[in-house]
């Protein structure tokens, strides 16, 4: 069982703020179906997958009672305080992109926001990502593919890395812990569709695929979390 962490690195340690108060416009609320529907078609973006009809993003869903985002651990996290796995570090770099000049991969954009159980966006939330890098290799010497973020006022992230590559037993995946300002870690990981190990991958869970759509020779790939955070 995880247990709460403050954040990594020391940066914002101190960040007390109860979840469920940032808003987005102004309403408390995120942004509803026909704003998104309205911002990706005057962008000239694609219209994302969950719109139109596979898997619902948590922003759709205004007015609902949501289910929170379900945890995916495949052993690699602490079992206990300041004791590592093979493959999460703590205290990685406060950043948004994992992307360095000259890193091989396939760029990809993940983008999403983070609410509670009332579908309204949670501000300051730590999500602290890692992942393969394109040949399948994790480093675990140093911070290459890790690094924390925090989300903005609206609840909103955004994240630069690459296309992960693929290591034996696992399929395509991120890993993250997100975590609310003095709430639990929930750890979990992200799937890419059409996999063909989704279909073999004893961890994985269909409730955790990221939209993704290619743009160019890049990706882009959207994913809700929901925090079992109580709001009204």
């Amino acid at each position: 069982m995880d247990n709460e962490i403050g954040t990594p690195g020391g940066d914002g340690a101190d960040e007390t703020a109860a979840g469920g108060t940032g808003t987005v416009n102004g309403t408390g609320r995120g942004p509803s179906r026909k704003t998104v529907l309205r911002a990706a078609a005057a962008a000239g973006m694609a219209v994302p997958m969950a719109l139109m009809g596979v898997p619902a993003l948590a922003r759709t869903r205004q007015g609902e009672t949501l289910e929170a985002t379900p945890t995916c651990d495949d052993g690699d996290d602490p079992t206990i305080p300041q004791m590592e796995g093979p493959y999460f570090k703590p205290n990685s770099p406060q950043r948004t992109s994992l992307v360095q000049p000259g890193t091989p991969g396939v760029r990809l954009t993940v983008t999403g926001y983070v609410f509670g159980l009332g579908c309204k966006p949670i501000s300051r939330v730590l999500l602290d990502f890692w992942q393969a890098d394109t040949y399948g290799t994790y480093d675990n010497a140093g911070y290459r593919f890790r690094g924390h973020q925090f989300t903005d006022a609206n609840g909103a992230y955004k994240l630069t890395t690459i296309v992960p590559g693929l290591y034996p037993g696992r399929t395509r995946h991120l890993h993250v812990k997100v975590q609310a300002p003095g709430r639990p870690i929930l750890t979990t990981q992200l799937y890419f569709p059409g996999e063909p190990r989704n279909n073999t991958d004893p961890i994985f869970d269909a409730r955790l695929l990221m939209n993704v759509r290619s743009v160019g020779n890049a990706k882009e790939a959207d994913f809700d979390f929901v925090l079992n955070v109580p709001q009204r």
